[in-house]
């Protein structure tokens, strides 16, 4: 079929979920890929996206009456159900509008695995836009996505998401005594954080300007949710630093840096000191994780951001 995964995904699946746990799951694509083209009549394959994503295969498809989709797949791990749940919620609105059929009430994924999708642009990202305007289309549509979640939704809370990651930011301070002082400045912003959130909202959970891409029924669209449920300065927190190694090589990097909190929490009347918290709790997060996957170059810009709050 040529459905062949990019040399960037299989990278990516090995440092985040293991070489053995990566290599299973890439066995069964083909397998599993055949199924998610069958679970529709008429779907046939033009080409896998290339470079593609870290989490999962896009297939770039078209359907019976010759409208273009994408079928994308992602291992369990990734939460694909979740993700489903999340666009069939948002309907389009902000975000890239499900074409499937929803598998049956109370089911994480349908039985092939796949979930199709209406076809965006690609190559176009909000990372092709000069930054200034990039911010500015980012931050609209992410005020787009932050809806009050579906009753009975399986999503889990921030809480629960970055205290189970903070298990790995203290296990990076006791291997590297010199990452003590961040990670202990990120966990005592989260505790505080976590105990006076303001509110309970359906968040992207990994929000970036990569993830929002050129579409035909609206300019911007994102994709690649990672759902969960908290307050909008966690969410709004990943865009403060994107492009970070741009503001690394500055020598206006870490002014810039400050001054982009402030900024996109006036313009999403967000608490300042909340979103300031929260940008430290998730740099510092990304910057241990980076280091733990062999992500060294990574790892060491967003600490070095992270440094400068």
């Amino acid at each position: 079929m040529g459905c062949e995964p990019p040399q960037r995904l299989v990278r990516a699946l090995g440092e985040m979920y293991g070489d053995a746990a990566a290599a299973d799951w890439l066995a069964g694509l083909p397998a599993l890929t055949e199924r998610a083209l069958a679970a529709e009549d008429g779907l046939t394959v033009e080409r896998v996206a290339a470079p593609g994503g870290r989490s999962s295969l896009v297939v770039l498809v078209r359907r019976a009456d010759g409208t273009p989709a994408a079928l994308k797949l992602a291992p369990p791990v990734a939460g694909p159900g979740l993700e489903r749940a999340a666009l069939e919620h948002w309907n389009g609105w902000g975000a890239v509008k499900p074409l499937d059929t929803p598998p049956p009430a109370g089911t994480e994924l349908d039985a092939s695995g796949g979930l199709l999708l209406e076809r965006l642009h690609p190559e176009v990202s909000l990372r092709s836009l000069p930054e200034a305007k990039a911010l500015l289309e980012a931050a609209g549509t992410l005020r787009r996505l932050w809806v009050e979640p579906p009753a009975g939704h399986a999503f889990e809370t921030v809480a629960t998401r970055t205290e189970r990651q903070s298990a790995g930011m203290r296990a990076a301070a006791e291997a590297d005594p010199e990452l003590a002082p961040l990670v202990d400045a990120a966990l005592a912003a989260r505790a505080e954080l976590v105990e006076g959130a303001p509110e309970l909202l359906l968040l992207h959970g990994n929000f970036r300007q990569s993830k929002v891409l050129s579409g035909e029924r609206a300019p911007w669209l994102t994709v690649g949710p990672e759902p969960l449920v908290g307050e909008r300065a966690y969410d709004l927190a990943r865009l403060v630093r994107d492009r970070a190694e741009d503001l690394i090589a500055s020598p206006g990097g870490p002014a810039t840096g400050r001054r982009r909190v402030k900024k996109l929490a006036e313009s999403l009347e967000v608490e300042q000191a909340r979103l300031h918290g929260w940008t430290l709790f998730r740099a510092v997060e990304s910057g241990t994780r980076a280091l733990a996957e062999g992500r060294r170059q990574m790892g060491e810009v967003n600490l070095e951001f992270a440094g400068w709050l």
